[in-house]
């Protein structure tokens, strides 16, 4: 189905964070100049905020960039292995830090003091989350998300473990919400609407409309059942896209990932995505972000980024390649006050 083409520009920056820290790409002109900006730690994922953007590491806890990504500070959590962070539209200073081993960190002062969500660790089906991914198959909170609209309610999605919500700031949590799926490896809120969530994962693709707390598997179409990333038009909250791959071998290993990104528009069928993306992917789209009305980028595994204006029905490759650590990457457009 075609949708209304929005004419955009391409992004001012990009930040991805990589196995040696991170890196910023910029663009003047047509020319694009990429720079190492944070040197040293393993960057596994990255958050935006109101006039600032966190990094969590591996091992390193938390760093904090006022100026766009231009230059780094530490901001607490020493020592934590950091994979996910979100932040709270609607309640800036407020971010969310999910760690390995599976515990979640609020800091309500924009990373200056942080304190650790405790009922988080009473969940009681937590004693069978275990990542066959991470040896000796420690869990891991894979994704954090949180209301768009109402910064109590947070949803977090631990991989090969559930899919839990918070209506209270993390004051008390859920148990796995009922056919999200368990193996979750994306998840987010609309950017304006807090009834719509999605999520990506290991069996599926999930979509809920009453804010995190039922869920349903749409399937009509979608022919890979390996989802990793996973976004929503930020004017839509029916129109959403996930990548997905045959099986996490094919995703994560080698130059095969047969892997496409396809499309759901109005409780449609699951559409793949074509118009100048290569048929199939060979390089898993790690990240999947849809900054503005019908615009689409898509970063793959093996380092491209690729852009689409009308929703996914023409892609265009950008001239630029960045390292990305499994998704770690954020266009800055959006946000000029930091670019």
């Amino acid at each position: 189905m075609a949708l209304t083409s929005v004419q955009i520009t391409a992004p001012m920056a990009f930040l991805a964070g990589t196995e040696h820290g991170i890196a910023r790409a910029a663009q003047t002109g047509k020319e694009w100049v990429v720079q190492q900006t944070l040197a040293g730690p393993r960057v596994r994922c990255l958050a935006v905020d109101a006039g600032a953007i966190y990094a969590g590491t591996h091992g390193d806890g938390v760093f904090r960039s006022g100026d766009g990504g231009l230059s780094w500070t530490s901001s607490g959590l020493p020592g934590a292995v950091v994979t996910a962070l979100a932040v709270a539209p609607s309640e800036p200073g407020t971010v969310y830090a999910g760690t390995k081993p599976a515990r979640v960190f609020v800091s309500r002062d924009g990373g200056t003091d942080w304190h650790e969500l405790r009922a988080f660790g009473r969940i009681r089906s937590r004693w069978f989350w275990a990542s066959p991914a991470e040896r000796p198959y420690v869990a891991y909170v894979q994704a954090i998300s949180v209301s768009p609209t109402d910064p109590r309610v947070l949803l977090v999605g631990i991989e090969a473990g559930a899919v839990v919500r918070s209506s209270d700031g993390g004051e008390s949590f859920s148990g796995h919400r009922r056919r999200a799926t368990r193996d979750c490896h994306g998840l987010a809120f609309h950017a304006r609407d807090g009834r719509f969530a999605y999520e990506a994962g290991g069996l599926g693709a999930a979509l809920s409309s009453d804010a995190g707390q039922t869920w349903t598997r749409p399937k009509n179409g979608l022919d890979r059942r390996y989802c990793w990333a996973v976004a929503a038009d930020p004017a839509q909250p029916d129109l959403w896209y996930v990548s997905a791959a045959p099986g996490p071998i094919k995703a994560h290993r080698g130059h095969d990932a047969q892997a496409f990104i396809f499309r759901s528009h109005g409780g449609g069928p699951w559409q793949k995505l074509a118009g100048g993306l290569p048929q199939p992917l060979a390089s898993m789209p790690y990240a999947l972000v849809a900054p503005g009305p019908n615009e689409l980028y898509a970063a793959l595994a093996n380092d491209e980024i690729w852009h689409s204006a009308n929703a996914g029905d023409t892609w265009t490759q950008l001239p630029v390649t960045l390292k990305h650590d499994r998704g770690a990457i954020v266009p800055l457009a959006n946000y000029p006050s930091i670019r």
